[in-house]
């Protein structure tokens, strides 16, 4: 039996979609601009990286995880018990949760900020990295063998995350200005 899990997975996974980004952005920049490609490659990164952080078995030996043994329900106990027991870096998992979704609400919002169509491309999108979430979690609960638990508070955590980096690429639009990027500028008529 092949196990795939662990710290080492997710940060493989997560410097090859590091490097597809990249050439996302180096495709982009001549259509859009740097601030948007950047924005745009940004954005798909940190969505891989969360699905590899959350979706990832935590260990490599997790083995088979007996269907039966698996929860029936997601956890509706707000700030249960797993919130302080799992900690990286001096941060529990609650302050993790909420770090996660930050680049994915910053770079959303940089992305779309370009066109006056962001005005309700970004908060549409805000409501897809909510969804984005649910779907995660959802995953979690019926997908017994990555033993990953479906919890509330990870949902409440991942959207405030969003917001804290939506809010940070809104004050971030007036410094980037994606809208001065390539194709912005009328180019001259040659008569």
């Amino acid at each position: 039996m092949v196990t795939i899990g662990g710290t080492g997975v997710m940060v493989l996974g997560g410097l090859v979609a590091a490097v597809v980004a990249g050439m996302l952005a180096l495709a982009l920049r001549r259509v859009v601009g740097t601030p948007t490609a950047v924005a745009a490659a940004g954005l798909l990164w940190s969505l891989v990286a969360i699905a590899l952080v959350t979706l990832v078995p935590t260990r490599p030996d997790v083995g088979v995880v007996p269907a039966e043994t698996r929860s029936d329900s997601c956890s509706w106990d707000y700030g249960g018990p797993s919130g302080t027991t799992f900690e990286v870096l001096g941060l529990d998992q609650r302050t993790l949760n909420v770090l996660l979704f930050v680049p994915a609400g910053m770079f959303l919002v940089l992305a779309v900020g370009r066109w006056w169509a962001g005005v309700v491309l970004a908060p549409l999108g805000l409501g897809l990295l909510a969804a984005y979430s649910l779907g995660i979690e959802l995953v979690q609960l019926l997908l017994a063998r990555i033993d990953r638990a479906c919890d509330v508070t990870d949902m409440v955590d991942n959207v405030l995350g969003a917001g804290i980096g939506f809010l940070i690429g809104l004050l971030l639009l007036p410094v980037v200005r994606p809208w001065r990027g390539r194709g912005s500028a009328r180019e001259p008529v040659a008569h």
